[in-house]
């Protein structure tokens, strides 16, 4: 546990609004099992450092690194894209990576990333589940669902154009699909989406271990997209624009006649706030 005379450095970063505090753990200083208690503080805005999530970058014998993902709730969680692609400029701009390309282990497999500038680019472990046409009772009213796992489980709802998606309750609706009794024991991410044309969409998710809706999700935003491929909605490249109002891009391959995706990529913009010491005054106890 870090202390006034043992600050712990990180480095706050923000993926189109889904903003992240990283540590450099490769000389263990956190006990990535136990730190659970530390995220939940370090997370919660006005109070400490705020953010949807930490990082913690450790050592890998077969990979460049490996992380530890973990939401603001204190939960570990086996993907996060636009966690991902902060890491990797985290670890380009720290010489942790050995250059501007890399993989990395994830709880949800290898990923591949290459940063350009500002933008990191990343390739995600193969998209699975894919399940379509979900009919769901949710407050007296009959939703249409589409589900998949994009390295974390989602579920999609279309809605008709974008002014629906600027008046729709994300909150109220987002959590009661995550804690609907058919996505338990684990939950879901909740999708609320529209298709622009074949290349633009708008998205807005509410997040599981956030507990609310974020400015931008990428796995989210690959659930979205791939689905609507999968309805013959949308081909690649897509650009999603989000709740930041920042955008997006993905790109995938679909199997002719198939609901089947490969070489899924997810990006964007990867930027630095700021770096600091996290003392632990701002630490609840």
């Amino acid at each position: 546990m870090t202390s006034m005379d043992n600050p712990i450095p990180f480095c706050k970063m923000t993926g189109s609004g889904n903003d992240f505090i990283i540590i450099d753990n490769r000389s263990l200083l956190i006990d990535a099992d136990r730190c659970h208690d530390l995220v939940r503080s370090a997370c919660r805005r006005k109070l400490s450092v705020g953010a949807d999530g930490l990082i913690l970058i450790e050592n890998d014998a077969e990979v460049d690194f490996k992380w530890r993902f973990f939401n603001a709730d204190g939960s570990e969680a086996e993907m996060c894209g636009n966690g991902a692609r902060c890491a990797a400029r985290f670890a380009y701009l720290k010489g942790i990576a050995p250059g501007q390309k890399m993989a990395f282990r994830t709880l949800a497999g290898i990923i591949q990333a290459e940063i350009k500038g500002k933008k990191a680019k990343v390739r995600v472990t193969a998209p699975h589940s894919l399940k379509a046409d979900i009919s769901l009772q949710l407050e007296n009213r009959s939703l249409s669902l589409h589900s998949i796992d994009t390295g974390v489980p989602h579920v999609v709802h279309f809605v008709a154009d974008q002014a629906a998606l600027e008046t729709i309750d994300v909150f109220r609706l987002g959590r009661g699909l995550r804690y609907h009794p058919q996505f338990q024991p684990a939950g879901t991410n909740a999708n609320f989406a529209v298709v622009l044309d074949p290349h633009h969409m708008a998205v807005r998710t509410y997040e599981r271990g956030v507990e609310a809706e974020t400015l931008a999700c990428g796995t989210g935003s690959i659930a979205s997209v791939l689905t609507a491929a999968a309805k013959n909605l949308a081909a690649s490249p897509v650009e999603v624009l989000t709740q930041s109002k920042e955008t997006l891009t993905i790109h995938f391959e679909q199997t002719q006649g198939l609901p089947e995706f490969a070489e899924v990529y997810l990006e964007g913009d990867a930027k630095v706030v700021y770096e600091a010491k996290l003392w632990d005054e701002t630490l609840g106890k």
